[in-house]
């Protein structure tokens, strides 16, 4: 199948735009590469120091040429997520062995839970731990010990930090191993609708205490297709990951023989051996434009608009908000997941997953089908998923019809021919909006603003009850200048209830929204954010605002607002307590939404 031309055609538009410092960056890589294997040129000194505590694999780091693999870990056991990442080290330096290979935990790096800091302070450290995430694994691989690198890690900012490092790293070839998502708890619209009785008084907190914990309950990523498991798709959709390996429950024989396999293949892609695979070749336009493919395809996070473009610029390629919106027109909404949907993602990998969506996307001519992956030249093999047979892993063809048409469509016939993202741009300045969960006939939304300057104060205002007519909720200073851009997701059970009694409402923020935000029309990320005196700073409770999903339009209808002078607000509540003081530097020096909202790149 011809590749579509709106795919070829952004895809031009980002490498001629990418010229520069894709090439530069391509130079550096060919540089590092042409110098050999790292350890070569370590003294002996340095050796000692880093084979010290390798017990019996030090004979074959010192005095052998055997690839050396450097695991880098964001394990902890606060995040389900990550939890099972304990035992990878013991069971990838065993499989390295087998393969006449070592392996070392190269460095952890952290790895916090937007779950946990919900709603919370901690939650303004957020989106600024995936630039620490980076730093950190960068540290991890400046000993410059390592023929290939495991990356272990799953959540929201941790598998971006992973891929800015890794690409920093461009010369080392980089495998990404995943854990999988926890076993399915009680159904979400169970869980949501016990939230939303809880916002209204109508639950207890015992009640909704029992629903969260029969929801996240065991290891492995909550079930929802937030911003976790949108990495996932992204991962196996841009060839990080072995063939098949997403959504495979943890603490499964599958699970372990596919971390095995994980290792072996990064004994084979090392400069020593015949398929040398440098990461940095892997990440080019063609990965990057298959990843938002699969983020319109399945309707996922709208976290990954902010991460995507700053994943590629430390790779030297360069996304702009309109090839989100260009592709999202051409590429057809094929899963239905929750919140876009019912089905978790157990469900979905039930109903034939990614490589029958994969699959699907190819035949129509949707994702480059001749991009590199650590498992070959081209996509071909994430069409097949994995097996066991008689204790033995092997790859067969995935399913070429889907099991369940409820939860997952062929391209030929979606949930909705377009995806789940549009631009909207205006007088109000520039963000997006995820539509694909919103009903029809709240795409547009036109309505007197409140205006509000934290989440708080709009949980208070609802708890008076102050909205009782169409609103558009703003909540601006929510950006990474004003406080580090926090999700605001603890909306959601508020604006849902307002929506349920009949209210139009919609939220416009400089903030962001989690990627298990659904129904109520959400306009984020908007930029300039209010701190750097954007157009939301100029807003005033009652000027009339349009949100037009479907012209891809935010505007104040107010005559004189374009010529109004911002407003200012104190925002020294966010430089302290819960290690805010800490990023101080980062708030001063990040970059805008549109780019990545990063520091480092």
């Amino acid at each position: 199948m011809p590749l579509h031309p709106t795919i070829a055609r952004v895809t031009d538009r980002i490498r001629a735009r990418s010229e520069a410092s894709r090439g530069t960056y391509l130079s550096r890589v060919a540089a590092a590469v042409a110098q050999g294997p790292a350890r070569a040129h370590l003294s002996c000194g340095n050796q000692a120091h880093a084979y010290a505590a390798m017990a019996a694999d030090k004979p074959a780091l010192s005095e052998t040429r055997a690839p050396n693999i450097g695991i880098v870990t964001a394990y902890n056991d606060m995040l389900s997520a990550h939890q099972p990442f304990e035992t990878y080290p013991d069971r990838i330096r065993a499989t390295a062995r087998r393969a006449g290979a070592t392996a070392q935990v190269a460095g952890g790096v952290p790895a916090m839970c937007d779950g946990v800091t919900q709603g919370q302070p901690g939650m303004e450290l957020s989106l600024f731990s995936r630039d620490v995430i980076a730093l950190s694994a960068g540290v991890a691989l400046s000993h410059n010990c390592f023929d290939a690198a495991l990356f272990l890690g799953v959540c929201d900012k941790i598998v971006p930090g992973l891929i800015m490092a890794a690409a920093t790293f461009g010369h080392i070839p980089s495998v990404f191993v995943p854990a999988g998502p926890m076993t399915s708890g009680i159904p979400n619209d169970e869980k949501s609708r016990v939230r939303n009785a809880f916002a209204e008084g109508k639950a207890t907190r015992a009640e909704l205490m029992a629903a969260e914990m029969a929801s996240y309950h065991g290891p492995g990523t909550c079930t929802f297709y937030g911003t976790a498991n949108t990495n996932q798709m992204l991962m196996e959709v841009m060839g990080l990951h072995l063939p098949g390996a997403s959504f495979v429950n943890p603490g499964t024989p599958l699970r372990d023989a596919l971390t095995e396999a994980a290792v072996t293949r990064a004994t084979e892609i090392t400069a020593l051996g015949n398929d040398f695979r440098p990461v940095g070749e892997i990440l080019d336009e063609r990965a990057y434009v298959n990843g938002i493919v699969g983020l319109m395809a399945t309707g996922g996070s709208t976290n990954l608009v902010l991460h995507l473009p700053a994943m590629a610029r430390a790779s030297g390629v360069l996304l702009d908000l309109q090839d989100f919106d260009d592709l999202s027109q051409a590429v057809p909404l094929m899963a239905k997941v929750y919140p876009n949907g019912l089905a978790d993602v157990n469900h979905f990998h039930a109903a034939g997953g990614l490589p029958f969506l994969i699959g699907q996307l190819l035949d129509a001519g949707l994702l480059h089908p001749d991009a590199k992956t650590v498992a070959g030249d081209g996509l071909a093999a994430y069409r097949q998923e994995p097996k066991l047979t008689g204790g033995r892993l092997g790859w067969s063809d995935g399913p070429a019809t889907t099991l369940n048409d409820k939860i997952l469509r062929p391209a030929s016939d979606p949930f909705q021919p377009t995806g789940g993202l549009t631009q909207l741009s205006g007088n109000l300045g520039r963000g997006v909006i995820k539509v694909s969960a919103v009903a029809p006939e709240r795409h547009i939304i036109e309505a007197p603003a409140r205006v509000f300057h934290s989440q708080e104060a709009v949980k208070a205002a609802f708890k008076a009850g102050e909205f009782t007519s169409d609103t558009v909720v703003v909540v601006r200073f929510q950006g990474p200048q004003a406080n580090g851009m926090p999700e605001l997701h603890s909306l959601t059970p508020t604006l849902s209830v307002l929506q349920d009694r009949g209210l139009r409402v919609a939220l416009v923020t400089d903030g962001r929204m989690s990627g298990a935000s659904g129904k109520v029309p959400a306009a984020i990320h908007v930029s300039p954010e209010a701190a750097a005196g954007g157009p939301l700073a100029r807003l005033r409770d009652g000027d009339r605002v349009r949100l037009d999903a479907t012209t891809g339009t935010l505007t104040c209808l107010e005559p004189g607002f374009d010529s109004r002078a911002p407003v200012t607000a104190d925002l020294s509540a966010n430089a302290h307590g819960i290690g805010r003081e800490l990023f101080e530097a980062f708030r001063r020096t990040v970059g805008p939404a549109e780019t990545g909202a990063s520091v480092v790149v």
